[in-house]
């Protein structure tokens, strides 16, 4: 009895050490999208328009900050490609965000640098001819990082 005791411990002990091994490894690789080269997750989008209107974003003039006003007036001009975008501020997961676009139909971008920086990062990105899966990809990549907002404190005159 003594011998099938060692055995069956053995058993359990290999058991428990496989499970450690390939437990985080299944976990990672089932945690969905991930940005290219990064083990971060990409927060929700919408790959294509909706059948119907986008919701209307928040208007400008609601804020006295110059850069947020900036920042809605951009988003108001581009709804149809930030509808296409992550936001990685991860308010998908903390405010059931599904795209960019929600950022503004509320007044989350007012206190949120992540959301300023990628609509404007979009808002470039446009004027450069760039398509919204184009612009995706870099917002994946983290090129959103680069705005420097300083260029964004004055009035803009939004085309």
């Amino acid at each position: 009895m003594h011998g099938t005791q060692k055995i069956l411990g053995g058993i359990i002990l290999v058991a428990v050490a496989l499970a450690l091994v390939l437990i985080p490894q299944a976990s990672s690789q089932s945690a969905g999208a991930t940005q290219t080269g990064n083990a971060e997750p990409v927060p929700a989008y919408h790959k294509e328009l909706p059948e119907g209107p986008l919701p209307e974003t928040l208007a400008p003039s609601l804020f006295d900050n110059v850069t947020v006003r900036n920042a809605y007036s951009v988003a108001a001009i581009t709804k149809k490609i930030l509808y296409q975008q992550p936001c990685y501020c991860h308010c998908d997961a903390h405010e059931g965000h599904g795209s960019l676009l929600d950022c503004f139909v509320s007044n989350h971008t007012a206190g949120c640098g992540v959301c300023m920086k990628e609509v404007f990062y979009t808002y470039e990105q446009k004027h450069n001819g760039k398509t919204p899966a184009q612009i995706r990809e870099g917002i994946e990549q983290g090129e959103w990082k680069k705005v420097d907002l300083k260029k964004y404190e004055t009035p803009l005159s939004v085309k």
